[in-house]
């Protein structure tokens, strides 16, 4: 059934190849090609394809991101970024290479929401699907650009032909996110047409996540709430530690606990979730690919070394040593031992699941509310109950956190460990260290590393000042570079 849902996906993608958008983006006439809703899907296909991409949340983008957490250390030219004093070289073209990745998904959404709406064989909803799929893309991809830059230039379908752009604020660049996401969660289906496209779900919970970023604890609790309301979504139970495997498999098709992730399969090298070739190591064949094992941790690293060894996530790790000490550990969350090649994993990459929804509500809404209520304890106990095996949906006395034992600050940080726990290796970790404020404390406290204030943000690349005039290098660089 994967193959197959891939096989759709593939002639989809069939029509939106990078290099024709790139280099002859005229070839596809305007006045000719978005007419049909056939023509329009292979458009929005395009906008998935650089997001999917090796080079970006396909291999290189969330290994970047892995490297800077407190329970996981960078190898070879990654070890760099668990110094935390910014980036070199090397690591300066990678993220370079998202900055374009990024950009290019923008041009790609801006080409629909501009033309879509002209389409002469698209019904009025048709077109408002189509533009909401876009603007949920645009302001998505958006929102992992301005948490990881700040301000940066904003393109859209009314300056895309433009070649010079200021670098707006990180508030204007957020108020374009609230408005596309706005206009997303209005328009987009209630169930997506096909497995890896947005719902208007989706959309509300990358709104609430947005807000919980921001610091709008009760706008992110509301929204979280709405999603959670709908029950439409429910945790996978495990009851050992190989049945996470129904949760991040590379058979898996979709889950009751999918919200809105990014599909991959093993039908050819452009189809494949590279990122495992980051996570394994070749002599495991748990990838069949191979692997780097560029991220690794040790069992006497602070985060882990605390961790309640009955948890099943923490089976999710296994002793392995890599000429790096007895003590490294390295993970096996994300494994596909059939992966006919280095980008080749049929495993898909969890943007938003159930899980992250029910501990972002549990936290927004303690700290909105500024005390801990039977409810937000409750969602976190769901999400601690299924990593012990246990049903999530009933009461547990055995592994249960109580209200009666927590404050406001308690709990919080009983969140946000949770968190780390239930999301590791999914790119969002560094953005949950960022957000409250604990970064340096955090990461001190685990590394015995102090974080520089330049590695906060990354650079504007080389590659952008060069090409875009209106941004000054002097004055528009950030802090450190």
């Amino acid at each position: 059934m994967k193959k197959i849902l891939s096989i759709i996906l593939a002639s989809l993608f069939l029509f939106s190849c990078e290099d024709a958008l790139v280099e002859s983006p005229k070839s596809l006439a305007v006045e000719t090609f978005y007419n049909t809703p056939a023509e329009v899907e292979s458009a929005i296909a395009a906008i998935y394809t650089p997001l999917r991409d090796q080079g970006c949340m396909g291999g290189l983008y969330p290994t970047q991101l892995e490297c800077y957490t407190d329970f996981a250390y960078g190898r070879g030219s990654h070890a760099v970024l668990s110094n935390f004093q910014g980036l070199d070289g090397t690591n300066q073209s990678r993220i370079g290479t998202f900055w374009d990745k990024f950009y290019l998904a923008i041009r790609n959404a801006n080409i629909v929401i501009k033309n879509a709406p002209n389409g002469s064989k698209l019904t009025q909803t048709d077109i408002a699907k189509y533009v909401a799929e876009a603007k949920f893309l645009r302001a998505f991809t958006y929102f992992h650009m301005v948490r990881s830059w700040g301000g940066v230039p904003i393109r859209t379908e009314a300056n895309m032909t433009e070649q010079t752009i200021k670098r707006n604020t990180a508030d204007e660049v957020y108020q374009l996110i609230y408005s596309d996401l706005q206009f997303a969660e209005t328009n987009l289906p209630e169930t997506p047409s096909l497995v890896g496209k947005p719902s208007k779900w989706a959309a509300k919970t990358l709104l609430a996540d947005v807000y919980f970023y921001q610091g709008k604890n009760a706008e992110a609790r509301d929204k979280a709430k709405e999603v959670i309301a709908s029950n439409k979504f429910s945790l996978v139970s495990v009851a050992t530690a190989d049945d996470f495997s129904k949760i991040f498999g590379p058979e898996v098709i979709t889950t009751s606990e999918e919200i809105f992730y990014l599909k991959f399969s093993r039908l050819g090298n452009s189809m494949g979730f590279g990122y495992l070739m980051y996570l394994a190591h070749p002599g495991t064949k748990y990838y069949g690919g191979g692997g780097y094992y560029t991220i690794y941790s040790t069992t006497d690293n602070p985060f882990m070394a605390s961790w309640d060894k009955n948890d099943l996530r923490y089976s999710l790790w296994y002793p392995y040593n890599i000429g790096l000490g007895a003590t490294t550990i390295l993970t096996k969350k994300f494994i596909d031992p059939l992966a006919p090649n280095a980008n080749g994993a049929g495993n898909d990459f969890p943007l938003y699941r159930y899980a992250d929804v029910l501990l972002l509500y549990a936290e927004a809404d303690c700290r909105a509310s500024g005390a801990v209520s039977d409810d937000a304890m409750e969602k976190l106990n769901m999400v601690h109950r299924r990593a012990y095996g246990k049903n999530p949906v009933q009461q547990n006395p055995a592994v249960d956190f109580k209200v009666a034992d927590y404050n406001k600050d308690t709990f919080v940080n009983l969140v946000l460990r949770e968190r780390g726990y239930e999301t590791q290796f999914e790119a969002k970790r560094w953005f949950d260290l960022k957000r409250t404020g604990k970064v340096k404390e955090i990461i001190k406290a685990a590394t015995g590393k102090d974080v520089a204030d330049k590695h906060l943000l990354w650079p504007i690349p080389v590659s952008e000042l060069n090409y875009n005039s209106a941004i000054d290098p002097a004055k528009d660089q950030n802090p450190g570079y």
